[in-house]
């Protein structure tokens, strides 16, 4: 079965901005879905902030192997309801790939626990990719470095946790540098965080940026997606222990009484 993916643009800039629109008439989100679309594994759809739920039904989402994120102008618009069932499904194990300016999103932020926050400047310059931890499944066939003529810049300091890997540094034409590819894992969920990807430029038209993007999708990929067990939190009798003990001392509960929450 191929991997079941949903890219989610927030898709406002697409509809209210003559460069935005003219780079991707389709939406941005339609032209990252079609990039991963060319690798027979991965089976893309698209989702939106307009939609209802934005497109992130129980339903949906319970059938999602790996969900892209980007957004920029509106995160606010976001319901905490659904950033909460989203949240939920990492948890479990769904794939979570976020995308540029989606670091300020309100389910990044609330996987990492930090403001997410970074320096910038829209000046178009020069930014080269360079992948450090080259043997990483996100780098495979990448090379050592790649050039993106024009992109936002981003810089350090970027507040968030400690990543489980830095797979790509940054560094721009105004001499910032950047920890531009960043991989987490909350609860059995594995998150990526890659930076290139501003909605002026036609970033999601290059060749490595699509390869990244292909990469990052079967690296999240969890075949064991459904660990709904995390959300547990069950009161063992005494009887049940591993090994016989006596109960001892006074008690909150009652057995078998479920825990506060």
């Amino acid at each position: 079965m191929p991997i079941g993916t949903v890219v989610w643009g927030e898709n406002i800039h697409e509809q209210t901005n003559e460069v935005v629109r003219n780079i991707y008439p389709n939406g941005m989100h339609n032209t990252i879905a079609a990039a991963l679309n060319t690798d027979v594994s991965i089976e893309a759809t698209t989702a939106t902030l307009q939609e209802p739920e934005h497109g992130l039904t129980e339903e949906r989402l319970a059938r999602t192997d790996v969900l892209l994120w980007w957004g920029h102008k509106d995160h606010g618009a976001v319901s905490d309801e659904v950033v909460e069932r989203v949240a939920k499904r990492v948890w479990e194990g769904m794939g979570l790939i976020v995308l540029h300016s989606g670091h300020f999103s309100k389910i990044f932020k609330r996987l990492m626990g930090t403001p997410c926050a970074l320096k910038w400047r829209e000046a178009g310059e020069r930014e080269r990719l360079w992948a450090i931890n080259p043997r990483h499944p996100i780098a495979e066939g990448i090379g050592e470095n790649f050039v993106l003529e024009n992109e936002e810049m981003y810089g350090e300091q970027f507040s968030v946790p400690e990543p489980l890997e830095t797979v790509f540094i940054s560094w721009f034409a105004g001499g910032e540098v950047f920890r531009s590819g960043l991989t987490w894992r909350r609860g059995a969920g594995n998150i990526f965080y890659f930076r290139p990807g501003h909605e002026t430029y036609p970033t999601y038209h290059d060749g490595n940026v699509q390869k990244v993007l292909r990469n990052s999708v079967k690296w999240a990929y969890n075949a064991d997606n459904r660990y709904t067990a995390i959300h547990d939190a069950p009161n063992v009798p005494v009887e049940n222990a591993l090994e016989p003990i006596v109960e001892r001392g006074p008690k909150l509960h009652e057995a078998g009484e479920a825990g506060y929450r």
